[in-house]
Parts: structure tokens; C-alpha cells; sequence
């Protein structure tokens, strides 16, 4: 089954003020609508589901959803991708994480380059550089020094400081210390996570809610249990043609479900805990649960659109430049990182960093792959365009060598995905 909609959406659903900016010609609308229906259908690497919207100037032009969210068996029938279906972003979460650590900033209640032990409880030390502090601008640019070889989430009846004190030899880079090497790691947002909680006194699930999601309105959630039930029947459940324990694709198999199938259990609560000493169960690191219309919300907010969450000063701090690779300070995977910001990946229009087919698009934003799940949130602040993608699983290796992109480090159906919008909405 494969199934679409397409939404032109209206100033008011985002909450603004102002005409919409024209959608698309049906016409052009439609071809854009087949084009992206042939790449999700790609037997080459065939997407479970997809769900994608486009700002143009500011103002949501367009949106596409194909695919099933649940996939039937035992009797239980397909459901098909809405405009509001939710997804488990994955590591876009950690740029909905910064916002709220954000506002706690703009409260006075946190200094980004404060030593971090000082919120934990805890001294928290490279072990291997022990006079230098770890600062939370440290993890919000994956500069800490701290490694998820040893993992980056633990049950709720762990306590962090158990884990890290003096913790695992892996755990900590021996190369460079706090600031002077980027490497992407998880486990700096757990870290920030707890933070919050200590700070607030709040559980992080319950504090993103009051930082983030009730001020602007947004159907979403860090923890599945907690969503109401229109919005958890709306959750995608994420696939593959992948065995979940031996990791085997077979593209010509049926699509196993890897995460947020709820379809026999419902999905577990967390009721004891102890705030403030773990909050990795609640993922500030990948498990925000959010649709893409929401995500418009986020970016048109951080275009200066829509309802203001933040100050404009605050953003542009957000935004600027903390991380920039010169060939010897950090480790790209492989050239997918460049540059950084605060808790934000930016794609300089260059060889290797484009984000469409020839360039034109410079952007800042977040990129999102675990259980499945592949995600694409980039803008282009100065002329206010955007793209958010949300793909729910894919039927082969979406990085072997056949599926890898042509002009950048995405999957090559992502590519597509992104140069088709920006062809088809934006330009």
C-alpha cells in the first residue's frame, strides 16, 4: 500500500500572521508528487514511509506524505502516513534539546562555559586531561572529550555519576582534551540532559514539554508513554528489511518493525526515578517524537517566524560558527560533519557540504539515523527556506556502496529527496 497527501498548508495552521506564500502550480505540484512517490519506491533502497515539507520565504508551501506508519499483521490492519504522523526524530532531538537548555540560558540559570561538575553534583574529568573543566558549549559541539564507545544510555535506576566516576577508559578520548577535537557523541546529551533536571528540578521529558513543546503548540513527546493516545495511534513504528539481532538485510523480505511498535504492548512508562541523576532514559540524545507539520512549527520559529520562543541574540548564538574542520581537529565520519554550531550541524554550500544537487542551498540544522528512522532538518536562514525529511525505514543498507550519495555524505535517496524539494518548491 502507498498512499499520499499533499498539504498546502495555511498561515493560520502555523499560528502567523500574514498571506501564504503561493503553493506550487498543481501541475508542478503533482510532478513533484510522482517524483518523490518513485523515489520512496525505489527497489534499490525502498522507504517504509515518508513524510516531507517545504518553506519557501517563510511560509510552508508544501507538504508530501507516502507510506505506511504501522505496517499490518496478525489481522491488524495498515495505517497510512499522515500530515501529523509522528516519528522518532532521532539525533534532530538534540537541536530541540538545545532550545530548551536555551531558555534556561536566557533565564540566568546556566553559563555554557561553567564547568559542568558544578550543576552534576559531581566532578566530571577527562581522566587523561584532569586540570581541564568539560563546559556544556563542550558537549553542544561534541568537543568534550567524552566517548560513547562504553555507551550513552542506561536504565532509570542508574545513576550517571556511577557510570562516569571514575567511569570506563573508553568513555574518554586520550588524544585531546575538552575543546581542542571534535568527535560526535551521544553521551554529552545525556549529560546535558541531567543538567536540566538539575537545574529545574523536573523530569526532562516534563521540562521539554514546558520549554518547548506546550509554548508552541506542538503535538510531540520525549517519552512514548506519555503522548496522549490520538497522537500515540499516530506513531509511526519504524522499520527496516533487517533482522534486529543479527543485522541481516533482505530486501526481497518483509519490513521488520525496529522501534515504536506499540501494536500488542503498550509502550513502557518510567515511574521511578530520581530526577536529576540519569536522564538518558527519556533520550534528550534521539527520542523526541514529533510529525513534520510540528517541525515546521520549530523552523519557521527559528526563521523568526511564528510564535517567539527565543531572542533573536540568542538564536544568532545558537547559530554561530563554534566548530569548523581544518584537517586535523576532529573527525568527520567520514565527511559527513564540517562545521558546528551550538547544538546545530551547518552545510556550507561547498564541494562535500551541499545539501542539493549544485549547490545554492547554505543551511544550518540537524540530520537523524537510528532504528531506521533517516531525518533531514536544514534551512537557510538568510533567505528563510527549509526542508524537513522523515523517512521510517529502508529495505537495504541506505550507506553500501550503491546507496551512498553522489555529491555529499547522505544516502543517495536523501540527495534526491532534498534536490526534487529544493527544485520544486523553493527555486
Amino acid at each position: 500500500m502507498n498512499r499520499s497527501r499533499r498539504n498546502l498548508l495555511g498561515v493560520a495552521l502555523l499560528g502567523a500572521t500574514g498571506p501564504l506564500l503561493a503553493a506550487p502550480p498543481r501541475r508542478q505540484a503533482a510532478a513533484l508528487d510522482a517524483e518523490l512517490a518513485a523515489i520512496a519506491a525505489d527497489p534499490t533502497c525502498e522507504l517504509a514511509s515518508l513524510s516531507v515539507l517545504a518553506i519557501r520565504a517563510g511560509e510552508v508551501s508544501y507538504s508530501y506524505q507516502s507510506g505506511r506508519r504501522f505496517i499490518g499483521h496478525d489481522g491488524l490492519p495498515d495505517k497510512p502516513v499522515g500530515p501529523d504522523t509522528l516519528f522518532r526524530i532521532a539525533s534532530i532531538s538534540k537541536m530541540m534539546t538545545t532550545l530548551g537548555l536555551l531558555r534556561l540560558y536566557e533565564d540566568g540559570k546556566v553559563n555554557l562555559d561553567a564547568d559542568v561538575s558544578g550543576y552534576l553534583g559531581f566532578t566530571l574529568r577527562n581522566p587523561h586531561f584532569p586540570d581541564r573543566a568539560i563546559t556544556l558549549r563542550h558537549l553542544l559541539t561534541h568537543t568534550s572529550s567524552l566517548r560513547d564507545e562504553a555507551g550513552y544510555s542506561w536504565g532509570a535506576e542508574v545513576a550517571l555519576k556511577d557510570v562516569l566516576v571514575p567511569g570506563d577508559g573508553r568513555t574518554f578520548a586520550a588524544n585531546a582534551g575538552p575543546g581542542a577535537y571534535f568527535t560526535y557523541c551521544n553521551l554529552g546529551w545525556g549529560i546535558i540532559g541531567t543538567v536540566m533536571e538539575r537545574i529545574t528540578g523536573e523530569r526532562f521529558d516534563r521540562l521539554m514539554r514546558r520549554l518547548l513543546i506546550d509554548p508552541l503548540g506542538l503535538q510531540a513527546g520525549y517519552l512514548s508513554a506519555e503522548l496522549p493516545p490520538a497522537a500515540l495511534d499516530n506513531l509511526a513504528t519504524l522499520y527496516r528489511k533487517r533482522t534486529v539481532d543479527t543485522e541481516v538485510w533482505d530486501p526481497d523480505g518483509p519490513w521488520i518493525a525496529q522501534a515504536d511498535d506499540y501494536s500488542i504492548k503498550p509502550p513502557p512508562a518510567i515511574d521511578r526515578y530520581v530526577i536529576g541523576t540519569n536522564a538518558t532514559p527519556f533520550s534528550p540524545t534521539g527520542g523526541l517524537r514529533i510529525g513534520a507539520r510540528d517541525l515546521g512549527i520549530v523552523m519557521r520559529m527559528l526563521m523568526g517566524g511564528g510564535p517567539r520562543l527565543l531572542k533573536p541574540a540568542t538564536l544568532d548564538l545558537m547559530f554561530s560558527r563554534q566548530w569548523t574542520y581544518d584537517g586535523r581537529n576532529g573527525d568527520t565520519a567520514d565527511g559527513l560533519f564540517h562545521c558546528w554550531g551550538l547544538g546545530n550541524e551547518q552545510f556550507p554550500d561547498a564541494p562535500g557540504t551541499r545539501v542539493v544537487d549544485g549547490g545554492g542551498f547554505p543551511a544550518v540544522g540537524h540530520l537523524g539515523d537510528a532504528y531506521g528512522l533517516m531525518s533531514v532538518f536544514v534551512f537557510d536562514p538568510a533567505r528563510r527556506n527549509g526542508m524537513i525529511v522523515l523517512v521510517g525505514g529502508t529495505s537495504t543498507d541506505p550507506f553500501e556502496p550503491a546507496n551512498k550519495g553522489k555529491y555529499s555524505s547522505l544516502a543517495r535517496f536523501q540527495e534526491r529527496i532534498l534536490t526534487a524539494l529544493y527544485r520544486g518548491v523553493i527555486t
